[in-house]
């Protein structure tokens, strides 16, 4: 207990965060700031706290799993306390030394081969689709909405953020596509149904390959959208495709084989192609995935930094044509998911256990703080072989982004009161 207070009182100067200790004293940390609620934790062991002491990154998250450490109120508002104290941009990070060996065994964790992505993918993506129907937007597309608004809701940020790509893929009736990582079908079906394209969509998850199927036949689209289970290294058409997109797949293919699948976009697109990829990625230099993530949720996963994605497609002649960073986007993304699951928790427990939804709990509240506060954000860019492949500027963009927006239902008032 000594060590937790000296670690507490080092770390929470902002916010007021009471510590409630296996044998009920209670400890004060941190003074008043405005506009942040009170926050109050509880240690039901010892155990939970020698767990947090030994690896803190893996230790919190185990605790909260176990029941060990509960939250009086809301998990998130614990999280947003303790990372709004070490910030990214005050250099919170810099201060979170990593050990050699902690270093050495998370690049290792990066070589994702093909075995082990195919294992990797199946740990996350075939928990069962009930899953994400549950949390996800109606399309279950598992990435970073677009908001208008803070208060748009799922659907309406989804919807926004699919008009965006289509219009910086730039797409024309008869194109060719390939998406990599196509998900549930979403973007595939919507792609097909708004720009009158042929798709290629190839996963690595079996469940998502059945419901994709699935998808494109209920929406009448299958003679133009075809999804495949194979690896993007084992691609072979080279030049035929006119765009390609990948949204959500840079964090599982790992540092090691950037260059092998820069070299693989490069080959498949033809000359006057658009490489549009959308991913998570991080603030500043090289790092390594935290170890509760990489055991629990995304195994093999890692974000890239900007710097590393760009030297890996500068070596293969693609030209870098447009970037966009939304952190604050894929924070409120998380939120919507998160208030879906605590909405669902009966069901997502009567699927599972109630651990896999304390679970499910941390990762979402951890994952809005890390991009509130930590050094996560989403990058969008836009890559051409050619630099006359799209009009010199962006102008092009916002006016087909809007025309698509434009065609987008009406928000409906359950939409609405969902937002």
């Amino acid at each position: 207990m000594r060590l937790m207070d000296a670690l507490l009182r080092r770390i929470v100067k902002s916010g007021e965060l009471t510590v409630v200790y296996p044998g009920g004293e209670q400890r004060a940390y941190g003074q008043v700031e405005l506009g942040r609620s009170p926050v109050t934790m509880r240690f039901r062991d010892g155990r939970a706290i020698r767990r947090i002491l030994r690896n803190p990154r893996l230790g919190i998250g185990e605790a909260y799993m176990d029941g060990g450490l509960t939250v009086d109120g809301d998990l998130h508002d614990l999280l947003d306390l303790i990372t709004h104290n070490a910030r990214w941009e005050k250099g919170g990070s810099a201060r979170n030394a990593i050990r050699r060996r902690r270093k050495l065994f998370g690049r290792l964790n990066q070589v994702n081969w093909r075995a082990r992505s195919k294992r990797n993918v199946a740990h996350h993506y075939d928990l069962g689709n009930r899953l994400y129907e549950l949390t996800l937007d109606r399309d279950l597309f598992y990435t970073c909405g677009f908001f208008a608004d803070p208060s748009d809701s799922i659907e309406d940020a989804q919807d926004n953020k699919k008009a965006r790509m289509v219009a910086k893929l730039r797409l024309q009736p008869g194109h060719r596509v390939l998406e990599l990582g196509c998900g549930w079908g979403g973007l595939a079906v919507y792609m097909a149904k708004t720009a009158d394209v042929t798709v290629l969509g190839i996963t690595l998850s079996e469940e998502q390959l059945a419901y994709a199927r699935a998808k494109a036949e209920r929406e009448g689209v299958a003679d133009r959208v075809e999804f495949q289970l194979i690896d993007y290294r084992d691609l072979t058409e080279d030049g035929r495709f006119d765009r390609i997109t990948c949204s959500g797949m840079m964090e599982h293919i790992g540092p090691p084989n950037y260059g092998t699948f820069f070299s693989k976009c490069r080959g498949l697109l033809s000359d006057r192609g658009v490489l549009l990829l959308d991913f998570i990625g991080r603030l500043g230099k090289r790092g390594t995935t935290d170890p509760w993530t990489t055991k629990y949720i995304f195994p093999g996963g890692y974000n890239p930094a900007l710097s590393e994605v760009t030297a890996a497609s500068e070596q293969m002649k693609l030209i870098c044509n447009d970037i966009e960073q939304w952190p604050l986007h894929y924070a409120y993304t998380c939120r919507r998911w998160l208030e879906r699951a605590r909405e669902h928790r009966d069901e997502i427990v009567g699927l599972y256990d109630e651990r896999f939804f304390r679970m499910w709990e941390f990762y979402l509240a951890g994952s809005i703080t890390a991009f509130e506060n930590g050094g996560s954000t989403n990058y969008q860019l836009q890559y051409v072989r050619e630099r006359t492949a799209v009009p010199w500027n962006r102008d092009y963009m916002l006016e087909d982004h809007h025309s698509l927006r434009s065609q987008l239902p009406e928000r409906s008032p359950e939409m609405v009161a969902l937002a």
